[in-house]
C-alpha cells in the first residue's frame, strides 16, 4: 500500500472528528542532550491516544449497510476506546473483545461509550483471533488494532500533521507494538523527507522487534510489562511487518526500569500525563541521544491512558 498517500486522504475524511494535536517543545531533553526535541502530542487526542484516528478512518470508510450491521474490534484497551467512541459517534453497533489481562482503566472507558465488552484470552493475539471468528460468523466488521490498511492510514495522519508542525525534523522515535502507529507515521513523513525513524519496544514484549530480526512472524510470549499498550503477540500475515521492514530504520528495546525511570524523569520536567508506552518512546531517544546533538527530533507521545496502580509502579 502506499501509505502515504493512503495517510493524507484519511486526513481529510477524519478531519472533522479527530483534534490535529500540538507539538510540545521539551526543554528537559533539549539541555540534556543538545538536539532540539519536541513531543507530538497523541495523549491530548480523543480518548486519550493516536488510537481514534485509526479507528474512526476505518468505520468511515465502511458503507451505511456494513456500520448497520455492526462492528468487532480486540484490544488491550486503546483501541477499544477508539473504536466505541467512534461507534457511539456514528451510531454503530458492536462487541468488543480484550484478555483477561487488559488495563482496568482502559476498560471502563470502553464501557463508558456504552460498547459491550467480551474477555478472551490472556493475550492480545487471542482475543483478535475470537474477534474475527464472532465478526465473521455475525456478519459484522472487523476492526484490527493494525492489520488493516484503513487503521494504518489513519494512524498516518499523525504524520501528515507532524510534517507540517516539523518541518526540519530529522529523527523520529516511536513506540512499537503491532505496528499500526509506526508503519503509518513513518510511511507519511518520509515522501520527499530523509526522516530517521527509530521503533522503541519493552524488552517484555518485543515480538514485531524480534519479528523483524528474523525475517517473519514469530509466535512469542510476552511478559508482564509497564508498556502495556504495545504489550502482546503479532497476527500472522500482519500488513504492518513489511511495512515496518520498509519503513523503521532502527529498533531500540528498552528495560522495565529504564521504562520506570524515563517516566519519572518525564513528569518532573513534564505537566502532560502519558502512559508507559510513551515513556518507551522517549527512553529510546534517550538511549540514542548521542547521535542527535544539533537535530530536530520529535517523539510520539502516544497516549496518556494509564491506571493508578500502573503509575504508582512506574514512580
Amino acid at each position: 500500500m502506499n501509505v502515504q498517500q493512503s495517510a493524507f486522504v484519511a486526513a481529510q475524511r477524519i478531519k472533522n472528528y479527530v483534534l490535529e494535536t500540538p507539538v510540545e517543545h521539551s526543554l528537559w531533553l533539549s539541555e540534556e542532550t543538545g538536539a532540539d526535541v519536541w513531543f507530538k502530542c497523541e495523549n491530548l487526542q480523543h480518548t486519550g491516544s493516536f488510537k481514534y484516528r485509526g479507528a474512526v478512518n476505518k468505520l468511515l470508510s465502511l458503507s451505511d449497510a456494513e456500520r448497520s450491521a455492526g462492528v468487532v474490534a480486540a484490544s488491550t484497551g486503546n483501541h477499544g476506546a477508539a473504536v466505541a467512541r467512534a461507534m457511539s459517534l456514528l451510531d454503530t453497533p458492536g462487541v468488543i473483545f480484550v484478555p483477561e489481562n487488559a488495563s482496568p482503566t482502559k476498560l471502563k472507558t470502553i464501557e463508558q461509550y456504552g460498547a459491550e465488552v467480551r474477555v478472551a484470552g490472556d493475550d492480545c493475539v487471542v482475543a483478535e483471533a475470537a474477534g474475527r471468528r464472532h465478526a465473521e460468523q455475525n456478519g459484522m466488521a472487523y476492526v484490527s488494532p493494525y492489520n488493516d490498511p484503513d487503521i494504518v492510514a489513519g494512524q498516518g495522519t499523525a504524520g501528515v500533521e507532524l510534517v507540517n508542525q516539523l518541518p526540519n525534523m530529522e529523527a523520529l522515535f516511536i513506540s512499537l507494538g503491532g505496528g499500526g502507529l509506526i508503519s503509518g507515521m513513518a510511511g507519511a513523513v518520509k515522501g520527499e523527507k530523509k526522516v530517521f525513524v527509530v521503533a522503541c519496544s519493552p524488552e517484555n514484549s518485543p515480538v514485531m522487534h524480534k519479528s523483524v530480526e528474523a525475517g517473519k512472524i514469530l509466535d512469542l510470549e510476552s511478559k508482564p510489562t509497564l508498556s502495556d499498550g504495545t504489550a502482546g503477540g503479532v497476527e500472522e500475515g500482519a500488513i504492518t511487518f513489511e511495512l515496518c521492514q520498509k519503513l523503521v530504520d532502527d529498533y531500540v528495546l528498552i528495560t522495565e526500569r529504564e521504562i520506570a525511570d524515563t517516566f519519572g524523569a518525564y513528569t518532573k520536567n513534564h505537566s502532560m500525563m502519558i502512559e508507559g508506552s510513551a515513556a518507551v518512546a522517549i527512553a529510546g531517544f534517550l538511549k540514542q541521544k548521542d547521535r542527535w546533538p544539533g537535530k530536530q527530533v520529535a517523539i510520539v507521545l502516544c497516549g496518556a491512558n494509564i491506571s493508578k496502580e500502573t503509575m504508582e509502579e512506574l514512580l
